[in-house]
């Protein structure tokens, strides 16, 4: 039986969004049992349900849940197994009583013999309503109930931060080693990129031959260079290098929990997946504009798994929180 505890540590560090919690203590009315269950969502979604005991308690473990998660879809269950000689429903004897005395007048208005064989259901009347009530505990008694099932629900929470945490962690291990993919094909990039406006120089010069030839024409170097350059200005990617470069590096500070100038960040608790997930959209913007200006085939072989890795990315920071 996992014992509950009563504070739960700020959340820090980078979470999955699925996860599964359990928790179980014992309460003045019996033995409460928390499980929970979280899996993707965009916001905060969260389910409970509550034995008769903790009934209209809902919106209160509501609030506990929505303390420490951010965002999934969470169903939380809450169980109770009663102490021994308590009953989960209690029986109204004076509601019950009253409708065996209207039984009873019914049948002697309908002349019905007093000393007749006629029974009355009793299983049939403990249906009828206002015959049973959940042992639900009152005033001071039911909010000293809820903050013992408050701690039970804390800690079935501690149980499955840990696990989220635990897979989050290898998440982030994954994104760090595709951006240090991402980062080495950049610097690739970095290096053809200036290739390309040579190879148009060359194809262009050759073209414009062949075509002076069949007309017995010369074209001035200087036109030919100023072609070049205006290609050369057109198919430039230096600034889209350095805006990729300048999200690959906010996008490894944010896994590690660590301010873009590269210091740590203290008791970070705010989930990062949204956060996160913009940058990737940046990410592939950049890529994609890359892409489109050179026409140089390695680098747009590159740009190909460039945008693999971000996809891949892209799929895992969706189970962030």
């Amino acid at each position: 039986m996992t014992q509950a505890t009563s504070t739960l540590a700020p959340a820090c560090g980078i979470r999955s969004m699925t996860g599964q919690g359990r928790a179980a203590g014992k309460t003045d009315i019996g033995t409460v049992t928390v499980e929970l269950r979280t899996v993707n969502n965009r916001g905060f979604k969260c389910s409970v349900r509550t034995p008769d005991s903790l009934s209209g308690s809902e919106a209160l473990i509501e609030s506990v849940v929505r303390e420490h998660l951010h965002r999934g879809s969470i169903n939380l269950s809450i169980n109770l197994e009663h102490q021994q000689g308590q009953t989960p429903v209690q029986i109204n004897d004076t509601v019950l009583a009253g409708y065996i005395r209207q039984c009873k007048s019914a049948m002697e208005q309908s002349g019905v013999d007093a000393d007749a064989n006629v029974s009355l259901d009793v299983a049939a009347l403990m249906n009828l309503p206002g015959v049973q009530t959940g042992a639900r505990p009152k005033g001071d008694d039911a909010e000293k109930v809820f903050q013992q099932a408050r701690r039970v629900v804390i800690a079935a929470l501690e149980n499955l931060i840990e696990m989220r945490e635990q897979e989050g962690a290898h998440m982030a291990e994954t994104l760090l080693g595709d951006c240090e993919t991402i980062a080495a094909h950049v610097r690739a990039i970095e290096t053809l990129a200036p290739q390309a406006a040579e190879s148009y120089r060359v194809r262009l010069e050759a073209k414009v031959q062949r075509v002076l030839a069949q007309y017995d024409a010369e074209v001035n170097p200087v036109d030919l260079l100023r072609e070049v350059q205006v290609y050369a200005d057109k198919a430039d990617v230096s600034e889209e290098i350095t805006r990729l470069d300048s999200h690959l590096k906010l996008f490894q500070a944010v896994l590690r929990g660590e301010s873009p100038d590269g210091d740590k960040q203290s008791g970070r608790d705010e989930p990062v997946g949204r956060k996160l997930d913009f940058i990737i959209q940046e990410m592939f913007r950049e890529t994609n504009t890359i892409g489109s200006k050179s026409a140089h085939a390695e680098v747009s072989a590159i740009v190909v798994e460039i945008k693999c890795a971000i996809e891949r990315m892209r799929e895992l920071v969706q189970n962030l929180e």
